[in-house]
């Protein structure tokens, strides 16, 4: 019944958004590198009539220069097409007219050029890398601690990623450290944040029932897109591990083997799947990321 359900709902999808890093490529020295048969993929879901998306919480470069950093690894994708957190966090600062300071990675602060910084009434952090130091935190921490109703932003809330050397901790473990001494609860913009999703949704014109969400993070790219009404599905690539694969009631995570390219994605009638069965219950740890 449950693989019934499975199939009607793959026959119905119009578009698919896929997560980045982890499945498209392990970031690393050089930039990284693409995760087998991942570059095949992306050209498959754009031969067929799927609208295509790319959802990202990568916030270490300009959505330019990152799209670019693709390109060279073979993908076909236009800055059009990838939604990553800070362009969204630049738009709430000024609809809001917010002055941030900035805890973010060196290369994407000229996303921030047009906003002013000057007397800082909110906080932004990203994932700022070797940029978090206990001299910023505290620096971040002065600034909030002082505001009468302190503002944070959180380019995401993921707690690790991969790298092609190892797991690496991301934003959410710092925005956890500020939400705990200033007494505050972040604003999450990026995944897993509905309004996040929403844009995605919106800009491709379709309704969520229609969509599949494609990634590694159980909680921030399937458990995201869940919340919002969309379809899971978590690939055996970046940081996934086997006590990760749940399957509920209401709804049905899918994990496949290796990357998108191991899925039927012309039609998407079928998904193969290499290492036994589709979904398992469990109530086992999750993890977060980008």
């Amino acid at each position: 019944m449950a693989d019934d359900k499975w199939t009607e709902s793959v026959r119905s999808v119009k578009g698919v958004i896929l997560d980045m890093c982890g499945v498209l490529y392990d970031s690393g020295e050089g930039g990284g590198v693409p995760i087998e048969g991942s570059v095949e993929a992306v050209k498959r879901l754009k031969a067929s009539d799927l609208q295509l998306r790319f959802c990202t919480n990568e916030t270490q470069a300009t959505r330019e220069k990152f799209v670019a950093k693709l390109c060279r690894m073979g993908f076909e994708i236009n800055v059009s097409e990838v939604f990553p957190p800070a362009p969204a966090v630049v738009s709430v600062l000024k609809q809001r007219n917010l002055r941030p300071h900035l805890l973010v990675h060196d290369d994407v602060v000229p996303e921030f050029d047009g906003v002013d910084k000057s007397n800082p009434n909110c906080v932004v952090i990203g994932d700022a890398a070797d940029n978090f130091s206990y001299e910023n935190m505290n620096a971040a921490f002065r600034v909030l601690i002082g505001l009468e109703k302190p503002v944070l932003f959180s380019m995401g809330r993921g707690r690790y990623y991969k790298e092609t050397d190892g797991l690496k901790l991301d934003v959410g473990v710092y925005m956890k450290a500020l939400e705990y001494a200033c007494d505050v609860e972040a604003e999450v913009v990026g995944k897993p944040a509905p309004m996040f999703f929403q844009t995605v949704l919106n800009d491709m014109g379709l309704q969520p029932h229609e969509v599949f969400m494609i990634g590694d993070d159980l909680v921030n790219d399937v458990g995201g897109a869940q919340q919002c009404g969309m379809k899971g599905l978590q690939v055996r690539t970046g940081k996934y591990s086997p006590d990760q694969c749940v399957t509920s009631a209401k709804n049905t995570t899918h994990c496949v083997s290796g990357s998108p390219a191991c899925l039927q994605v012309n039609k998407w009638t079928d998904v193969e799947e290499k290492e036994g069965e589709r979904g398992r219950k469990s109530n086992r740890k999750r993890e977060g990321g980008h």
